[in-house]
């Protein structure tokens, strides 16, 4: 395990810039991550898109593009209705056209003035950018909806695994791979990708792919952290990430003394664990930490962050890297 935590930039630098752009990321470039976090879905003709989702309404323009009024629909996703616009719905010659927008407005409202007008990426896009940082730059590319897609003929593994054979990402020490379906992490290894392989957990809920085949009978998240699961999960895949109230649950003390035990026992089986999402604004740390009354000022997230440190985890995951590596040169 990491004597001193990676820091990744979440979607780039997205408590500065427009997540999964272009400028996020070469700010997080800049700030010094050690790695960029992209999350990836399919386009209509098969292309691996950089979007947080495959409905893309709150992070682009194209709401108000009337050539494509008629492309909004409702869909069912991973269990939830959604209604909008759907990359699956649009060649990448399409999406290609859109602008990126902020997708917190609310909390993050310089974002846009200060990136510009912004494109949103392919990962063949990103891949170039990282081969051509001016340091070494890992990358962990987030598959999502993987179920979902398969059953509309756009399989995640099958279009990863080629386009990283494209870019010659086969096989690079810089690459992980996470989900929260473990079935696709092991499909895109079955494909000969060489990945550091990385299981998303949540707080709630059970994975998708699991309940796609299984349904009422789905084993919840919450069955992979006993330490039996772990164990399990530990014959198949090389860490997990977990949402941080699993390692600082809401309402706990917001010292050493409110953090679980998780990390330690996920070490003891053998995984390296990482933690999601380490942000400064106000509307993002438990009220002790809220300093305001203003949801997108900073809090007290330095102790945040150093309590989740302090329990020895293996990276996290962070809107604003620059802080989250400022903390841990602190620590170190």
């Amino acid at each position: 395990m990491n004597s001193l935590p990676l820091v990744i930039a979440h979607r780039g630098a997205s408590g500065y810039r427009p997540e999964h752009t272009r400028a996020a990321y070469e700010l997080a470039i800049e700030q010094g991550a050690d790695a960029l976090e992209p999350d990836v879905v399919a386009s209509k003709d098969g292309v691996l898109v950089i979007r947080h989702e495959n409905e893309i309404s709150g992070t682009t323009d194209v709401a108000s593009r009337p050539e494509f009024a008629d492309r909004r629909v409702t869909r069912s996703i991973d269990g939830s209705k959604l209604t909008g616009w759907f990359t699956e719905d649009f060649t990448w010659a399409e999406l290609a056209t859109l602008n990126a927008r902020e997708r917190l407005p609310k909390v993050r409202p310089h974002n846009d003035e200060a990136a510009g007008e912004q494109g949103i990426l392919r990962l063949a896009d990103l891949l170039e950018l990282v081969d051509g940082a001016p340091r070494r730059v890992g990358l962990v590319v987030e598959v999502k909806h993987a179920a979902y897609f398969d059953s509309i003929g756009l399989p995640l593994d099958v279009l990863l695994a080629s386009e990283l054979s494209a870019a010659g990402w086969t096989d690079d020490d810089r690459l992980t791979v996470e989900s929260f379906e473990k079935s696709v992490l092991l499909a895109v290894r079955a494909r000969g990708v060489a990945a550091t392989l990385v299981y998303l957990i949540d707080a709630k809920g059970a994975p998708a792919d699991e309940v796609a085949a299984k349904g009422r009978k789905a084993s919840p998240y919450s069955a992979y952290l006993t330490r039996g699961g772990l164990a399990d999960l530990a014959a198949e895949v090389d860490g997990i990430s977990v949402h941080k109230r699993l390692i600082l649950p809401k309402g706990a003390p917001t010292s050493a003394e409110g953090a679980t035990d998780l990390v330690a026992r996920a070490h003891d089986a053998g995984l390296a664990v990482f933690c999601w999402t380490l942000r400064a604004e106000n509307k993002f740390l438990a009220k002790p930490l809220r300093r305001g009354d203003a949801a997108e000022e900073f809090g007290d997230w330095r102790r945040e962050f150093e309590v989740i440190y302090n329990t020895g985890v293996d990276g996290v995951f962070a809107d604003q890297p620059d802080l989250a590596i400022e903390v841990r040169a602190a620590l170190g």
